[in-house]
């Protein structure tokens, strides 16, 4: 008897980390249903698209996507295609009404559905599940408590919580993605033990709004009548142990995911300026494996926008607690995101920002011009947008500025030899190898024995771009197997 074909798979991803950590449930889930990995789309038997709904484009890119979809769904009849995701989240009905050939659309609030969807539409036709919200039992909230890939790699996500309580002016998320929900502070740790154990140096703790982790469970907890055990499960032995007072957990748990065994770099995106407390910078600074980096949106530089933008800070107050952070923690690298061309952003405005952009002397920024999208306070003030032709040139002159600081931080570090860790063949070039420093610098290398992806090198730099470093390998490769660290010469 021949053995049944197993179908095969794509999965494609828009967007944020957290949308790529999903997509990697996503992958995990498929298999468990018995799936594999295709290797392109015209030999897959199933196409999830996980979307992004950020920024306009995002719809365009997605709906351009799936038009292309239609040509080949004509080819194999069989072809089954998803969208889930932020886009989906919003759109519900309207992807399918755009794009028939949709066969399942699945929301933020529902992944985990993805295989029965599809088993459920190659029965009863195309299903449209979106949910409102996850019910607050539902492990499935987290995209870490579903099934994992196989093929874990040697730096991995961990969701530590889920959507966003601020209501920034130009965001979608919170209506996307819900209200925060923080996991469980020794699930958390015991999940990162379990990817150490199976050979992970580096995490990175995932939320979005990173940096305000369990203030939900501590506020839950504060009055509660729950055993000790339950809140030391729920908020972690120093909460527990504390006076219990309502605050973010996110040092602590730093501090608690730091100290797992195995594991030699931990970084951490999105933080909100206004949660970057005192405990959280001293715990980056004394926890060796928190890495020397901190990503943290500034948005704007005019406090007239910031205002509007619904931010909670002043540009005086991102900076003096950036300035707390370098302060306290050495040769931290520092990134942000920008918005160029916010609904009624004058010149004085923009002339403000690029002046707190040269004085933060940023190592990098994303920077993007305003997109309104719908459901938003931005989108609702199209009387005050901004001439595109005025946004693309400020955008050209902030990119000056911030190109300049990257480029003098980066040429700084020429003569200093690093600790890299190899990610494989570097994206642009593959026949360098691409490396990372623990300040998240792209490092370029030549090939040599050993550079392999998960091996740990020391590498003296030798020349710098704006947006990479050039170094050559000083010492022998630490193998990524091998637990015992070697020293380096």
């Amino acid at each position: 008897m021949l053995a049944a074909v197993s179908r095969k798979f794509v999965v494609r991803t828009y967007g944020c980390q957290m949308n790529e950590h999903d997509s990697e449930r996503i992958a995990g889930l498929l298999e468990a249903e018995g799936m594999e990995p295709a290797s392109d789309l015209e030999s897959a038997d199933v196409v999830v698209l996980n979307t992004c709904c950020i920024r306009e484009n995002a719809d365009n890119k997605l709906y351009g996507h799936l038009g292309a979809l239609k040509a080949l769904r004509e080819r194999n009849p069989s072809l089954q295609v998803a969208v889930g995701g932020c886009l989906a989240q919003k759109d519900r009905e309207l992807v399918r009404r755009r794009a028939g050939h949709v066969d399942v659309v699945f929301g933020t609030f529902n992944v985990g559905r993805v295989g029965e969807l599809l088993r459920q539409a190659s029965e009863h036709g195309p299903q449209v599940e979106i949910l409102d919200s996850a019910p607050s039992d539902d492990l499935e909230a987290y995209p870490s408590a579903l099934p994992p890939r196989k093929d874990l790699g040697h730096a991995e996500w961990v969701t530590i919580q889920v959507g966003c309580d601020n209501s920034c002016a130009f965001c979608i998320v919170p209506q996307v993605r819900g209200p925060e929900a923080s996991r469980p502070f020794s699930q958390v740790v015991s999940e990162v033990r379990d990817l150490a154990s199976r050979g992970v140096v580096e995490v990175t703790l995932l939320g979005q709004n990173v940096n305000s982790y369990g203030r939900d469970i501590a506020l839950a907890l504060r009055s509660g009548s729950d055993s000790a055990s339950e809140v030391a499960f729920q908020a972690g032995e120093s909460w527990a142990s504390s006076g219990r007072r309502v605050r973010p957990l996110f040092a602590d748990l730093l501090r608690a995911v730091g100290s797992v065994e195995g594991i030699r770099r931990v970084r951490f995106t999105s933080p909100h300026p206004k949660d970057l407390l005192p405990e959280t910078i001293a715990a980056m600074a004394e926890t060796e494996a928190v890495c020397e980096q901190l990503h943290l949106p500034l948005q704007s530089g005019s406090d007239r926008v910031l205002r509007a933008m619904r931010r909670g800070y002043t540009a005086e107050r991102y900076l003096q607690r950036l300035g707390e952070a370098r302060k306290a923690i050495g040769d931290l690298a520092v990134s942000t995101d920008i918005i160029v061309g916010f609904p009624g952003e004058t010149e004085e405005d923009f002339e403000a920002t690029l002046e707190v952009v040269a004085e933060a002397a940023f190592d990098g920024a994303f920077t993007f011009q305003f997109s309104p999208r719908p459901g938003t306070r931005a989108g609702e003030m199209q009387s005050e947008y901004i001439a595109p032709e005025v946004v693309a040139e400020r955008f050209a002159r902030l990119a000056v500025v911030v190109e300049r600081s990257a480029l003098a931080a980066h040429r700084r570090r020429i003569g200093k030899v690093e600790e890299v860790l190899v990610e494989g063949p570097a994206r642009k070039d593959p026949t360098m190898v691409a490396a990372r420093t623990r300040q998240q610098k792209l490092v370029l290398l030549d090939p040599a024995p050993g550079l392999v992806p998960g091996a740990f090198a020391k590498a003296r730099i030798t020349d710098a771009g704006a947006h990479h470093l050039r170094g050559e390998l000083s010492g022998t490769p630490l193998h990524p197997k091998r637990r015992r660290l070697a020293v380096l010469n």
